[in-house]
């Protein structure tokens, strides 16, 4: 009863104290020992959605794996969402390929990568991790399984996403724009009611790749990573980027050693900037976003370029949309 009671007090001052908008930049408000639980974030602006279906699990008290999948369900079943499943631009080969992956506060792990003709490859993802010894299948194997396990095949190539695709045949040229959605991930990481964090994250991958590629997305430890000591990251953008310095287990690592959720995906960011920097890579073409939450329900965000943005949902925050801080 003490505890409660020290939450609302503080709950009370909290809110006269920060009238929220849209595109605050509540990320780098402290929170105090009191836990703020359940909370759920997701990246890019049909992150709000998406937290909204999530919310129906953490509300109630569900557990956040449920919470996740439920969550970023929403975005791969969008055919308007170009970038994540039904409706995701293609390959080069007019190919839709996805790749998924999902991650408990057990550190239970469940990927699939070039995915085609399943709907929601994130559901498929936690099968593999619930259903099999493995952690990851691909291609034609994680197709055949998801076949097995009562997965409809499913075209998934929409007729906008097929006339964009033989519009970038003519010239045939790869060069992704940055925050131009053709190569974003909706990533959502989630603290529940038992104080227990897991994560998901999805994607079609970056418009008109070579068949075969694969980002961070289904990476444990690059697209996204849980340790429920700690804290979740996930991340989005180019993935060979982040790939690079296992971004989100980095993010992850440095909250471990005491930084706040943004300091630890700004220190991130820059990790990935020294890469870049070293290989002649020209920062003007990349982009990289990270988001992440803490045991406490402390929650952070940074990006190398303006225009990412993520969306958070608590008790505390009625499901807002938050510019990252951006390093140039």
């Amino acid at each position: 009863m003490t505890d409660r009671r020290k939450f609302i007090k503080w709950s009370a001052t909290f809110l006269s104290a920060f009238a929220f908008k849209k595109t605050e930049a509540v990320n780098l408000i402290a929170v105090p020992e009191t836990k703020i639980k359940p909370i759920v974030l997701s990246t890019w602006r049909f992150g709000l959605q998406a937290n909204a279906e999530a919310w129906k699990v953490l509300g109630k008290g569900g557990a956040a794996l449920d919470a996740v999948e439920k969550g970023v369900m929403l975005t791969e079943a969008d055919p308007t969402e170009r970038s994540v499943g039904y409706g995701g631009r293609p390959d080069r080969d007019g190919r839709v390929t996805l790749d998924a992956c999902i991650m408990d506060h057990l550190m239970n792990i469940g990927s699939v990568a070039s995915l085609e003709h399943i709907m929601h490859p994130i559901s498929v993802a936690r099968a593999v991790m619930e259903k099999t010894p493995h952690v990851m299948l691909v291609g034609d194997g994680a197709l055949q399984f998801a076949v097995s396990q009562g997965f409809k095949k499913e075209n998934l190539l929409t007729p906008e996403s097929e006339a964009e695709w033989r519009e970038w045949l003519i010239k045939s040229e790869y060069n992704p724009k940055v925050n131009v959605e053709n190569h974003d991930t909706i990533g959502m990481i989630a603290l529940d009611a038992e104080g227990n964090l897991s994560g998901a994250c999805t994607t079609s991958g970056m418009a008109f790749k070579m068949h075969g590629r694969v980002g961070d997305s289904p990476i444990i430890g690059a697209g996204l990573y849980i340790d429920n000591e700690v804290g979740a990251a996930t991340a989005t953008g180019h993935g060979e980027e982040v790939i690079r310095i296992a971004g989100c287990h980095t993010v992850v690592e440095l909250m471990r050693q005491g930084h706040s959720p943004a300091e630890a995906c700004k220190k991130a960011v820059q990790r990935i900037i020294g890469s870049a920097k070293k290989r002649n890579k020209d920062l003007k073409d990349i982009q990289i976003g990270f988001i992440a939450i803490n045991k406490t329900g402390q929650h952070g965000s940074y990006c190398l370029q303006k225009g990412f943005q993520y969306a958070v949902q608590s008790p505390l925050i009625n499901n807002i949309l938050v510019d990252a801080p951006s390093l140039i």
